[in-house]
């Protein structure tokens, strides 16, 4: 059976990798714990691999309380503690700050938007950008809408979320379709060959 075109950095991984490529990233998220985990997680890799990231998300998971906005933005300086103990994650001090802050800044946008998707999504126009990358080296770092982003979240309180991060972010949660056009999940998710 012939091997499925995939995007490069995807292609010779493990599983786990290779999963995560053919059915998360890139699809369209719509759900604030969702996108919440998603924004921890592109913070803590800054500096790290994704691949890095990706085998500790487990343990993220289970550490984080399944990244309930609401559970995150109560913790204090104990689970602080514990969370710099925990060897299942990156125990920086300044990324596990961030998370609780960014919870935080989440709940005031929720309070402001009515949810934390309504509020991102209106940040990229509500739909997904699709772009047409034939190579990854064309794929960018980061974009105006990504800086714009980063500005407004600064703006409005989280942290680690600069240019990088969030095109990243952005990338992951279907906000752009950075698949090059002959990876099969291109037109998967809205792309046209």
């Amino acid at each position: 059976m012939k091997e499925r075109r995939r995007c490069g950095w995807s292609s010779a991984q493990e599983p786990l990798y290779r999963d995560y490529h053919d059915k998360e990233w890139g699809v369209p998220v719509h759900d604030d714990r969702v996108l919440f985990e998603f924004l921890v997680l592109e913070g803590a890799q800054a500096g790290l691999s994704w691949w890095t990231i990706l085998r500790k998300r487990e343990n993220f998971r289970r550490a984080f309380d399944r990244f309930e906005p609401e559970k995150v933005a109560r913790y204090g300086r104990g689970k602080v503690g514990r969370l710099l103990a925990d060897p299942g994650i990156v125990r920086n001090r300044l990324k596990v700050a961030s998370a609780i802050q960014n919870a935080r800044a989440l709940l005031k946008v929720r309070e402001e938007f009515g949810s934390f998707d309504s509020y991102i999504w209106g940040l990229v126009g509500g739909e997904p950008k699709i772009n047409r990358w034939r190579t990854l080296k064309a794929v960018p770092a980061t974009t105006p809408e990504a800086v714009a982003m980063s500005r407004d979240l600064g703006r409005r309180g989280f942290r680690f979320v600069g240019p990088t991060i969030c095109y990243a972010f952005m990338q992951a949660t279907g906000m752009v379709n950075d698949h090059v056009v002959d990876c099969f999940r291109y037109c998967e998710l809205g792309g046209r060959a």
